[in-house]
């Protein structure tokens, strides 16, 4: 085999190797955390004062899971409130596992969610609710194995 050959050889190799990677960067998915982060970042300012109005509380936001159920426990001074918001289940791993519900606690200021709702994975749990015009906002790390 001649030089001339050999740098052939050279050049194909290169131009192969350049193709599977340019076809495995498009191959890979990538997920943005928000579809609307333009919007997400201008009302970031409610989250922080969520999160300052929540850790202001005796207690923290507790969520559980025992294999059937998910609990989601707001802290003791919510209990016998009326409160509505919001409880997002955030997969950074898969957007197609992100799950939103409505959150509609009991007199002791408890939420279960069936786990059947949610695939198995690691999920940032977001909760934000609103009770007597105060806003509070609080995120757990919850990991479902079923």
């Amino acid at each position: 085999m001649n030089f001339g050959n050999k740098l052939l050889l050279v050049f194909a190799a290169f131009a192969g190797l350049l193709s599977y990677m340019a076809y495995r960067c498009f191959a890979v998915p990538i997920d943005l955390v928000s579809t609307e982060y333009y919007k997400d970042e201008i009302s970031y300012q409610d989250v922080i004062d969520g999160t300052k109005n929540a850790n202001a509380l005796s207690g923290k936001t507790v969520v559980t899971t025992n294999g059937k159920d998910v609990s989601v426990q707001l802290p003791f001074e919510m209990k016998r409130h009326q409160v509505k918001g919001t409880i997002f289940f955030y997969s950074p791993s898969h957007i197609e596992n992100d799950r939103h519900f409505k959150l509609t606690t009991d007199n002791d200021a408890k939420q279960l969610i069936d786990v059947k709702n949610l695939k198995k994975g690691n999920y940032t749990v977001k909760i934000d609710w609103k009770e007597n015009n105060n806003h509070y906002y609080a995120e757990n790390q919850l990991t479902i194995n079923n």
